[in-house]
């Protein structure tokens, strides 16, 4: 018996509804997807301020070295700098607070003590003394001699030395462990606790209950104090046993044998995104929303590529000194002109060449919208949904446009990525504002736009000649 011609579609359906199941299920992926979308307000006002003090306040390659009166506003680059510090470098302790937040709810816990006690725990693990910095300092003891020692990488110095160094700070939590480098760790001291505390919090014999009488804010305290004490000592004994058994620190560890190895392999690796692009293309043309299901890995892997450029930038490095090709803005750059599979491309020539009522009467309606990358009336007005014709270009425009992104970047023309905007920002405008206000980011993406363009243009003659001669049969 011969394979009925719609098996294969339907198999592909049912493996990719498993996998979205199992994605839009997944507690963890789920609530490290939404931290990440509710700190994007705060990452816009980092962005705000970095844009001020990099972009258009400064004389060093910003504005100020074309409009040198521009620079009289530079009394105010204090007050952007502050946002610019307070909301990117301090990333860390707020998706501490954010994903352990989204955790709790997740388990029925609605009040601020496990948000509390994730944030206690994260203050736990941090060091707070010198470590991982390349300084030569000269040091006196407390018996008046003079050494001579090198902060090399990973050399932890005690808190009492602090006391005799002058103009340095020894104490305090370094911005190596609040910014971006140090995300993994929240994340994973956010989840940790968060479950630990739920786990002891449901442990009858844990509590300490009051009578009846007792009002209900001091029943919560008494409830929640052994819970607390529990689960910070865990967490600080984890925090011990890792510096005893390795030498350095749960942050340093986390991020040499975790961070660092996956944002090598993600920030210049093409072949991976394009992966990545393909399933949100296959979601897309069955019938699922394919961004949505994938944010949680691009959330959890590329956007803090974005915050480590952003920082670079904000240190002033330029070009290739930028560390990452791919982060979370490269790609609504490059891979969502218009939204999910470049579909700008496709209204435009419609707009343009079609001469049939309906599918225009769909461009026409589809265009303020894909202006501002929101592309569902395409989708599937077109339809572009178990569509063949339309799904080819569906699928090769994004890896198209990301493949030649990647090339621009990669030779120079195109600027590294190093901001965060809205994603309803319109294409072009958006090029030149995630690249630091630069014109060649611009005209990076009108190209993409271009060839977008070209992409879908033989696909939709053929289907429109497929449409005509359906309707001449009929």
């Amino acid at each position: 018996m011969g394979v009925r011609r719609g098996d294969g579609m339907n198999k592909l359906v049912d493996a990719l509804s498993w996998v979205a199941m199992r994605c839009t299920q997944n507690k963890y992926l789920n609530a490290i997807k939404n931290a990440f979308q509710n700190y994007m307000p705060i990452s816009l006002t980092g962005a705000v301020g970095m844009l001020w003090t990099n972009v258009l306040v400064n004389d060093h390659g910003g504005l100020g070295t074309i409009f040198p009166l521009i620079m009289d506003l530079k009394i105010f680059n204090p007050i952007f700098e502050a946002l610019n510090y307070a909301a990117i470098s301090c990333i860390s302790i707020v998706i501490v607070l954010l994903l352990s937040s989204e955790i709790a709810q997740a388990n029925g816990d609605h009040d601020i003590y496990p948000v509390i006690v994730s944030f206690l725990s994260w203050l736990i693990v941090t060091p707070h003394t010198i470590d991982g910095l390349h300084i030569n300092l000269l040091l006196h003891t407390d018996s008046g001699a003079i050494v001579h020692t090198k902060l090399s990488a990973f050399v932890h110095i005690p808190n009492y030395i602090g006391i005799t160094l002058k103009n340095f700070a020894t104490e305090g939590i370094s911005v190596t462990y609040t910014y971006s480098s140090g995300l993994f760790t929240a994340m994973f001291v956010a989840i940790l606790a968060t479950e630990l505390y739920h786990l002891l919090r449901n442990c009858d014999c844990l509590l300490i209950k009051l009578p009846s009488q007792v009002s209900t804010n001091q029943v919560l305290s008494f409830m929640n104090i052994v819970p607390t004490f529990l689960t910070c000592l865990i967490m600080s004994s984890i925090s011990y046993l890792c510096i005893l058994s390795t030498g350095h620190t749960l942050n340093t560890n986390i991020y040499n044998l975790i961070q660092l190895p996956l944002q090598l392999m993600a920030g210049d690796n093409l072949i991976a995104v394009l992966v990545l692009y393909l399933i949100i293309s296959l979601f897309w043309i069955v019938g699922f929303h394919g961004k949505n299901l994938m944010s949680s890995v691009i959330e959890s892997f590329y956007r803090p590529l974005l915050y480590i450029n952003m920082g670079a930038f904000n240190a002033g490095l330029r070009g290739k000194d930028i560390p990452y090709v791919f982060n979370s803005s490269m790609f609504q750059m490059f891979g969502d002109i218009g939204g999910s599979g470049c579909t700008l491309g496709l209204v435009i020539y419609i707009l343009v060449f079609s001469q049939r009522h309906d599918n225009r009467l769909v461009a026409n309606i589809s265009l303020f919208p894909s202006l501002v990358n929101i592309n569902e009336t395409v989708i599937f007005g077109m339809p572009i949904v178990l569509n063949p014709l339309l799904d080819i270009p569906f699928i090769l425009a994004p890896l198209i446009s990301l493949t030649v992104g990647y090339f621009l970047i990669q030779i120079g023309f195109c600027p590294r990525v190093i901001m965060e905007v809205p994603w309803v920002m319109p294409p072009v405008l958006h090029g030149f504002l995630v690249t630091g206000g630069n014109i060649y980011g611009a005209l990076s993406q009108l190209l993409c736009t271009g060839l977008s363009f070209l992409v879908y243009a033989p696909f939709i003659f053929i289907y429109e000649k497929k449409q005509r001669k359906e309707e001449y049969i009929y």
